[in-house]
């Protein structure tokens, strides 16, 4: 077995988010990405790409560079984040640096560019993951290991490229059927009753089910309507379903 096909491996068989990201950042430092920022959206409209409290997130970046680039809003104008909305596949900083794209770089833009050279974050590769629906879109930025060259970013890229997408591909795949919580978190209680109610059970039907009155179950369906942030409990069954928090087995949220 290849080494390449041993790191496959053990991407499909990590059992949560958080093991997936440790495997994945690891073999990425082995190519010479040190820092990654991995980013995911199913609720991206036309001018928003949805409440950041329910993005799946994954950083490898200091938490300085995190809060200055999301929480001051400096994401919002990455040129590489443009690029990625708008394309499919693996893209070169490079393009980013061309000078005559970067002549016609916004204010906003440029205050990026700068920022991620004060922060070292000047070579790498932006991979954009193909959607399945208009409303969801996942991408991951490659960072080089501070004081790495683009050339030779690219030099490395020209051997390992292909290897490179394909396990972030897989990355990307199998974190789409693992549990996430993130900012939304539900208890234990709260997603045993939605997931009655996703089996089509009423209220009092649960309320039987599990030993309950209906108030009680109303309550923890309330709650579980407040942590997903949704009006419907119709609502919050479809948003647990896509974190994958329905149904599931032997994970701790």
């Amino acid at each position: 077995m290849t080494e390449f096909v041993k790191q496959l491996d053990k991407l499909t068989n990590a059992r949560s988010v958080e093991e997936l990201w440790g495997i994945h950042t690891n073999q990425m430092h082995n190519y010479g990405f040190d820092r990654l920022m991995y980013g995911f959206t199913r609720y991206r409209t036309s001018s928003s790409l949805g409440d950041p409290q329910d993005w799946v997130l994954l950083s490898t970046q200091s938490p300085e560079y995190m809060k200055v680039f999301f929480d001051e809003g400096l994401y919002y104008h990455a040129p590489m984040l443009k690029w990625a909305l708008a394309n499919d596949g693996a893209c070169s900083w490079r393009w980013m640096m061309d000078m005559g794209r970067v002549d016609n770089l916004t204010p906003s833009e440029m205050r990026v560019m700068e920022f991620n050279k004060q922060m070292d974050v000047t070579a790498g590769y932006t991979i954009s993951f193909r959607s399945i629906s208009e409303r969801t879109k996942a991408a991951i930025a490659l960072t080089a290991k501070a004081g790495l060259s683009q050339d030779a970013v690219e030099q490395t890229w020209a051997k390992r490229g292909d290897e490179i997408i394909v396990m972030n591909n897989v990355m990307h795949l199998k974190l789409l059927t693992l549990p996430y919580t993130g900012e939304r978190h539900l208890t234990k209680r709260q997603r045993e009753v939605l997931q009655w109610v996703g089996d089509g059970k009423t209220t009092q039907d649960i309320a039987v089910l599990l030993g309950l009155t209906p108030a009680t179950i109303e309550k923890h369906l309330r709650l579980a309507r407040e942590a997903l942030d949704v009006e419907t409990t119709a609502q919050a069954v479809l948003k647990a379903a896509f974190y994958n928090q329905m149904f599931i087995v032997d994970v701790e949220v």
